[in-house]
């Protein structure tokens, strides 16, 4: 599939670093003077780095892009040397990409290349992008609600939250991140977990989570894209699709329906949707 990645042009970079903390995926690093991109697998194409580069260093390129592929991207890294190269795993590391990781590790070790750990704070500036997008996957954590106290002096527990990831936005999210492998994931409107009281319980558990508003984002052939690398390349498992009853809802469906055509894989979508006071209207398999 064709992707957006951005490109650095290292003659034209002075090492400014106003771009790293505009990167919304935390994918750039201030490295040896330059802005480096250490990992295309966070990268979104979006740009939002270019815009403030005063070198005009940064442009978005479009390219056919196979899979992640973690070997290829430590080909890439090992030229540019060992700070480079810790700054990536130490990348993959802090977004819990541990499959990748793993990868990374195997690839030092089969080349017979070796890092020192005594040096490791010096790769980076400590800038990683926006930590809001960073990615975090909650599957490896485990979270135990709070009492809370009420008027009434009685002691309750809070409803724990489904959420297994972050971000959840489709825009910022990476369609190849590994909570989306062999998952069963959701896409929802916007409005639809505001609606029912019963969101998390009826829809999210065990799944891995996309939002969109189809009337109101920009860019959704991005939307397109992910959605279709989602199951075409990390190969989902399922993908059901929460929508409101408003007519301008009905896009989203479209929108998971075109991506399995263009995936050509027939990964199976459920399709539900939602009243205005959070009722299930309809739900069955497309």
């Amino acid at each position: 599939m064709k992707r957006k990645i951005i490109q650095i042009d290292e003659e034209k970079c002075n090492g400014c670093g106003i771009c790293i903390p505009n990167c919304h995926e935390g994918a750039m690093q201030l490295i040896d003077g330059k802005a480096r991109l250490i990992s295309d697998l966070f990268c979104d194409g979006l740009g939002a780095c270019i815009g403030h580069c005063p070198e005009g260093a940064i442009d978005i390129i479009e390219r056919e892009a196979a899979p992640y592929d973690e070997r290829k991207v430590m080909e890439i890294m090992v030229p540019k040397g060992r700070n480079t190269i810790l700054a990536h795993l130490d990348h993959l590391r802090d977004h819990n990409e541990t499959e990748f990781l793993q990868q990374a590790i195997d690839y030092l070790k089969e080349n017979n290349i070796t890092m020192s750990p005594e040096k490791k704070e010096q790769h980076s500036n400590g800038e990683c992008g926006c930590p809001g997008s960073m990615a975090r996957d909650f599957r490896v954590e485990s979270v135990v609600p709070a009492p809370v106290e009420t008027h009434s002096k009685a002691v309750q527990q809070e409803i724990p939250s489904e959420l297994r990831q972050w971000p959840v936005q489709l825009h910022l999210l990476n369609p190849q991140a590994s909570y989306f492998k062999n998952a069963d994931v959701v896409l929802a409107a916007d409005c639809a977990a505001f609606t029912m009281g019963n969101f998390h319980s009826r829809f999210l558990k065990g799944k891995s989570l996309a939002i969109a508003c189809p009337k109101l984002d920009s860019n959704k052939e991005s939307y397109l894209q992910k959605l279709t690398s989602m199951i075409a390349d990390t190969k989902i498992n399922s993908l059901t699709v929460v929508m409101m009853e408003v007519p301008c809802c009905g896009s989203l469906l479209h929108m998971a329906q075109s991506a399995r055509t263009n995936a050509g894989r027939n990964v199976p979508i459920k399709k539900a949707i939602i009243s205005v006071q959070g009722e299930i209207i309809e739900e069955d398999w497309t």
